[in-house]
């Protein structure tokens, strides 16, 4: 059987209306994130943490609508996360995924159509743990033991190997067809060698 959250993608969510119920602490660090992967956040909430306040402060929320959720706050939205902390999340999924949202509710995932990995980045390079929603506890762990592979010279060798493809491209060849390992090699080393079998 497939796992349930079984398609990892990686979104590009720069201008993009995402809603945010909640104001607490665990949907100030979900803004945070939202924010730093250039989402145009807003907030509907009765009450707001200092956290929440600070990343008004920092420019971070676009609209902060101080009341209960209500349903019509989807419209227009093209990601959703409830973060309330409580059984108001599930209706704010129903309500997203009636109107065809994409909803995550912290700690739900029952009602999520999409949940968050933990991640670790170092300049263009992300590594991202799922644990299918079974246990973030051990995403975090794991993401934590890879992040140890991203540093300076990672970043910096994304950074090259991005502009070689560019120049590839422009040129009118293929990257696809492109041998990167040596490049790769030169800083993480061979790739670990299969077990024998």
């Amino acid at each position: 059987m497939a796992a349930r959250f079984g398609y990892p993608v990686t979104l590009d969510l720069h201008g993009i209306p995402v809603l945010v119920v909640g104001a607490g602490p665990v949907a100030a660090r979900k803004v945070a994130g939202l924010a730093a992967a250039g989402a145009v956040v807003r907030v509907v909430a009765p009450d707001v943490s200092a956290g929440m306040t600070a990343e008004v402060d920092e420019g971070h929320v676009e609209t902060l609508t101080r009341r209960p959720f209500q349903p019509k706050d989807v419209v227009g939205m093209r990601l959703v996360v409830a973060a309330t902390g409580s059984d108001a999340d599930h209706d704010v999924a129903v309500a997203a995924s009636a109107a065809g949202i994409w909803v995550n509710a912290a700690d739900r995932p029952d009602d999520c159509s999409y949940i968050l990995p933990a991640v670790a980045r170092h300049g263009a390079v992300s590594i991202a743990v799922s644990s299918d929603g079974t246990s973030p506890a051990l995403a975090q762990r794991l993401r934590d033991d890879a992040a140890r592979l991203l540093n300076d010279d990672v970043a910096a060798l994304a950074d090259r190997l991005s502009r070689q493809r560019t120049a590839i491209k422009a040129e009118g060849g293929s990257t696809e067809l492109h041998d990167w390992s040596g490049d790769i090699e030169a800083i993480l080393g061979p790739p670990p060698s299969s077990s024998p079998s």
